[in-house]
């Protein structure tokens, strides 16, 4: 996926300027593709010079007033294109997982409170997503519900994962310490 891409989507479900754009992402579209203020910016004067979107007119003086911006048929063909286009999974790179390697060399001090920090920080988003679900889609029947539906699942099964493969990795750990510990004690 690619940040112009997400824009395009976004845009298409509802008109919107620049701040209204990067509140939405942080709202929706950010948890799974994140961007900076600074990029969608700069990315919305990118797709408007490709004629991929414009500024709405403006009943007030422009200066100071904040566009708002609409997909053209170029933008949604283009989003059509890549959408129906063929993409390969990208491999996961996670650095907690490197951590881990690296804990089976170097050793595990300290591993486990980072073990916790993540595993809070994915029962919380679980949550936020699974509360999103009752409230947003308890009775998702249009497509266009369904699909969203369908990502916000994609999320859920993601944390729970994570939630559940944490809790597994905490449990490894604490017994590879208290072997550790055991192997000190014996010497």
């Amino acid at each position: 996926m690619s940040l112009p891409h997400a824009i395009l989507t976004a845009l298409l479900e509802k008109p919107s300027s620049g701040l209204e754009l990067t509140r939405r992402f942080d709202r929706s579209i950010g948890y799974f593709w994140s961007a900076t203020h600074q990029q969608i910016y700069r990315e919305l004067g990118k797709l408007e010079q490709a004629g991929y979107i414009r500024a709405l007119p403006s009943e007030q003086p422009a200066r100071g007033q904040k566009k708002e911006f609409e997909v053209l048929p170029a933008g949604r063909a283009e989003l059509t294109q890549w959408a129906s286009g063929k993409q390969d999974p990208k491999p996961l790179r996670d650095a907690l997982l490197l951590r881990l390697r690296a804990a089976a060399v170097v050793g595990c001090a300290g591993l486990d409170d980072e073990l916790r920090r993540h595993l809070a920080l994915h029962e919380r988003q679980l949550a936020e997503y699974t509360e999103i679900e009752h409230r947003d889609f308890a009775s998702a029947t249009s497509p266009d519900d369904r699909l969203r539906r369908l990502v916000l699942r994609a999320g859920i099964s993601l944390e729970t994962f994570w939630v559940e493969w944490l809790r597994e990795a905490l449990a490894e750990v604490a017994e590879i310490d208290g072997a550790g510990t055991r192997s000190n004690e014996a010497r």
